[in-house]
């Protein structure tokens, strides 16, 4: 096989949404072959692969696929989809040789050393740190979950995570109001119930419940709602939102201890971007008692490339193939 740098790769980012794909070369995503399948249109993965390669007339010497769910020795069930994905059904459609399945959030932590200019926004400056220091990826979309990323090395680590459906950390009275109606209606509270875009929708319906019953919104009309600056529910929920947030990143942070920064990614994070520092995101992520000082040091930023899983995918195979190359 060709050196890593000039294999051809086929990737893919399956969302709860949408599944984006792409060819690799090496490292690079060529952003002009990346195309996006809305799921419910699709019947599944083969689907998705046989109709791209199909139409880029070519069999890639491999293919890695990113998924927003957990993945075991090759294989994974998407969160919220149901698709399961496994290495044998992607080496079927796409004939690679070499085939790998990763959870996105892994995909978005082998992309940090690789994003473009201009594709990463600086919330809180937190300290310098070394450049092998720990760092941690956190994705708020169709659902919510959080990695770690460590460097060893010539070797990125990202060990897998299923952050999002920890317990929904809640400390005031009002927190616990909403516990209660997300359990009544959904079942057990975890972080993504709130940290999501139906977890925002969530937030909406229960500050329609507490006003006694107005109408609840989808995510999109909602903040349509707070840019027109005339709705004030609208405007609680994104506070609400966003100080959970601000707590749960904290939380993950004193976890993993991430000198070298905190990434949010995902397409509700970049919605909420312009919001965050407004609606007492700083304050909810520092509000750690003795240890708020501390939390000082953390870098947060937000990752504004809605593809960066797609290079992450392709520098995962870049690097394996590498690291093979030498044994």
């Amino acid at each position: 096989m060709a050196a890593s740098s000039d294999i051809l790769a086929v990737v893919a980012d399956i969302g709860g949404t949408n599944t984006r794909v792409a060819l690799a070369r090496g490292e690079t995503v060529q952003t002009d072959t990346i195309r996006r399948y809305r799921n419910a249109e699709v019947s599944g993965l083969t689907e998705v692969l046989t109709h791209y390669l199909g139409e880029q007339d070519m069999t890639p010497d491999a293919a890695c696929v990113a998924m927003a769910g957990p993945v075991r020795d090759g294989v994974g069930s998407l969160t919220n989809l149901d698709w399961t994905i496994d290495r044998e059904v992607i080496r079927d459609a796409t004939r690679a040789r070499v085939v790998a399945v990763l959870n996105d959030l892994t995909a978005q932590g082998h992309a940090l050393d690789h994003l473009g200019p201009g594709t990463v926004e600086t919330l809180l400056p937190g300290q310098q740190a070394s450049p092998n220091a720990a760092r941690l990826v956190i994705g708020v979309g169709t659902g919510m979950n959080a990695a770690p990323v460590f460097r060893l090395g010539s070797q990125t680590l990202v060990p897998p995570s299923e952050a999002g459906h920890i317990t929904l950390p809640v400390q005031t009275d009002e927190e616990v109001r909403l516990m209660e109606f997300i359990a009544r209606k959904h079942g057990t509270p975890g972080v993504e119930d709130v940290l999501s875009g139906r977890g925002f929708e969530r937030v909406y319906a229960w500050l329609c419940e507490e006003d006694g019953g107005a109408d609840p919104l989808d995510a999109g009309a909602i903040m349509q709602a707070v840019e027109g600056g005339d709705n004030a529910r609208a405007d609680k929920a994104v506070s609400v939102f966003t100080r959970m947030l601000g707590r749960v990143c904290g939380n993950l942070a004193l976890i993993t201890l991430p000198f070298g920064g905190i990434y949010l990614c995902g397409g509700v994070a970049r919605h909420f971007g312009p919001h965050l520092l407004a609606k007492g995101f700083a304050e909810a992520f520092a509000d750690k008692g003795r240890f708020a000082k501390f939390m000082g040091q953390f870098p947060v930023h937000l990752v504004t490339d809605d593809y960066a899983a797609l290079t992450g995918s392709a520098c995962h195979l870049a690097e394996a193939l590498a690291r093979d190359g030498e044994n």
